[in-house]
């Protein structure tokens, strides 16, 4: 059987996201995949390598947030064949406090024989750190740099 082309592996994580987090989107990664983002709030633990490591993130990310919706999505392609980029908007809420969210995100995925060995998402951390209710954490920790 052919693997999904890259846009269509992506598409599938986002479909999955939108129901998320959940564990059945770590199955979209290989078994040694890297898995960043670089704009955490400070003190967020640093992402392990690897499909069990996205598990456990996951895992820990469903007891904090639920998504409710991945919408505006843009799935772009490269000149790299298994480079596409993806922007999107994702709807959740803090589970802790019933407070909805919509952060806009920027996903880029190297994607081969149908799962994604590296991915780097971006979104603006105030965004986070206001539906989260940290953003005094926030502000401390970029005055105090």
């Amino acid at each position: 059987m052919t693997a999904a082309a890259p846009c269509e592996v992506l598409q599938h994580f986002l479909r999955l996201t939108a129901d998320g987090p959940s564990e059945a989107m770590a199955d979209l990664f290989t078994e040694d995949a890297v898995f960043e983002m670089p704009y955490l709030p400070p003190g967020a633990p640093v992402q392990e390598p690897g499909r069990d490591a996205f598990r456990a993130h996951l895992q820990e990310g469903a007891k904090l947030q639920k998504f409710t919706a991945v919408d505006l999505v843009q799935v772009h392609e490269t000149t790299d064949p298994e480079l596409v980029v993806a922007d999107y908007r994702l709807h959740g809420c803090v589970l802790a406090t019933g407070k909805r969210f919509a952060f806009d995100m920027v996903m880029f995925a190297r994607i081969r024989d149908g799962l994604i060995t590296w991915s780097r998402i971006y979104s603006n951390p105030l965004d986070g750190a206001i539906a989260f209710d940290a953003a005094e954490g926030l502000l401390a920790a970029i005055t105090a740099a």
